[in-house]
């Protein structure tokens, strides 16, 4: 695991920080997840990290190869890869496959295009099984959700999307919402009925 952290580092591959990384294999162990999916593999870290957790199986979207092919090596030098299942595309297409064929989730992270996680949502419900856990990795994005302040350019779409996506959770009845000010901000949301 030191191998992979290390290599995305020198790639600037964005994985899970490591307070987040500590929470999202608790919440999943606490959970005991048979059935997990994760939006956003890149080479396989927090896969890898949930998978440690408990005994369970991993769905994982990955939209860039390159990235999917490393995820499918580290999987393999872990003896995880039998308990893997990667799609390598569009993640709201993958999302709209699952649903379509009936899946269903005990543990769901959240850690693909942020400014999607709105759009994703919808989908993500539907695929959560009454008491599923929703766990939503940088929901405070450099601290910029939460700034008073003009945002820059490149970032303020997907500032905005997360946002409404925030407000949407804290909204849904149906969702038992926490919000964790740790690393880059995190959600953890427990699916009610």
């Amino acid at each position: 695991m030191e191998e992979i952290k290390k290599e995305a580092r020198q790639n600037y591959i964005p994985i899970v920080r490591e307070e987040t990384a500590k929470k999202l294999c608790e919440f999943c162990r606490d959970k005991k997840a048979k059935r997990i999916l994760e939006i956003g593999t890149a080479i396989g870290y927090s896969g890898s990290l949930l998978l440690k957790s408990c005994d369970g199986h991993l769905t994982t979207i990955e939209k860039d190869e390159t990235r999917a092919n490393k995820a499918i090596e580290n999987f393999r030098r872990l003896n995880l890869l039998g308990r893997v299942t990667l799609y390598v595309d569009d993640a709201l297409k993958v999302l709209k496959e699952l649903e379509s064929q009936g899946q269903t989730y005990d543990f769901i992270f959240l850690d693909g295009a942020k400014g999607q996680y709105k759009n994703y949502y919808p989908i993500l419900k539907n695929l959560l099984e009454k008491d599923g856990v929703l766990f939503c990795d940088n929901m405070n994005l450099l601290g910029l959700v939460k700034s008073e302040g003009k945002i820059p350019h490149k970032h303020r779409s997907m500032v905005e999307h997360l946002r409404q996506f925030i407000e949407t959770l804290k909204e849904d009845k149906n969702m038992s919402t926490t919000f964790y000010d740790i690393d880059d901000g995190f959600s953890v949301s427990v699916k009610l009925n």
